[in-house]
């Protein structure tokens, strides 16, 4: 199915922004990859910033939709945890342009736009946060510095986005699931398979994103 011009437009926008970051991508750019002129782009993308505010908060709704789907009614912190990595280490490593758009560019957002695109990130960040901390109270987790290790999990999980390939040796069921069973580790909870976990996060990119893993 051909790509409508808004489509075409939002697919350079998120592999121009990133390749090439925000302000390092021009209108001209811009115009030059969607295959439209430049007098006509403003008509689907108003501002450049605009353009960047509304990749983000797609890849963040989403993101949150998911987190939402793997954790809802889990009563276990380290299926709950172990969900929202793997969740996170696929949607990076499937959207990895997008993911890096959303976690490089938010500081170059005006203040009243960086705000609301954080109330979106800190939402989907808590849902990990609670996590952890229930583990903690449960006695399933062991850690001095809770928020630190949440956001050294979220780095981490991040990173995928930068090095992953389909071509690599290890694929990604196999990946989500280690990574899942690092961050237990991290946590003091022997690492153990959590093939239920994999299964709601494989489960919440096919209904938020739309694609079959």
């Amino acid at each position: 199915m051909a790509l409508t011009t808004e489509q075409r437009v939002r697919r350079a926008a998120v592999k121009l922004f990133a390749s090439k970051g925000f302000h390092g991508t021009g209108i001209r750019d811009l115009a030059q990859e969607a295959g439209i002129s430049s007098a006509s782009l403003y008509h689907y993308m108003g501002t450049k910033e605009e353009l960047l505010a509304g990749i983000m908060r797609e890849c963040l709704e989403r993101l949150l939709a998911g987190a939402r789907e793997v954790t809802d009614d889990v009563v276990d912190p380290r299926q709950r945890l172990a969900s929202l990595v793997a969740l996170h280490v696929l949607a990076h490593a499937r959207q990895p342009a997008e993911t890096r758009v959303v976690d490089n560019e938010v500081h170059v957002l005006s203040a009243a736009t960086r705000r609301r695109i954080v109330k979106l990130r800190d939402a989907y960040e808590q849902l990990w946060g609670d996590a952890i901390d229930d583990g903690i109270r449960q006695r399933s987790f062991v850690t001095a510095e809770p928020a630190v290790t949440r956001l050294a999990l979220l780095e981490m999980c991040s990173g995928v986005a930068h090095w992953y390939s389909p071509r690599g040796p290890l694929g990604l069921d196999r990946l989500a699931n280690h990574y899942a069973n690092l961050a237990l580790r991290m946590l003091g909870s022997a690492g153990q398979d959590c093939p239920e976990a994999l299964a709601r996060a494989r489960k919440a990119v096919s209904t938020v994103w739309g694609t079959t893993l």
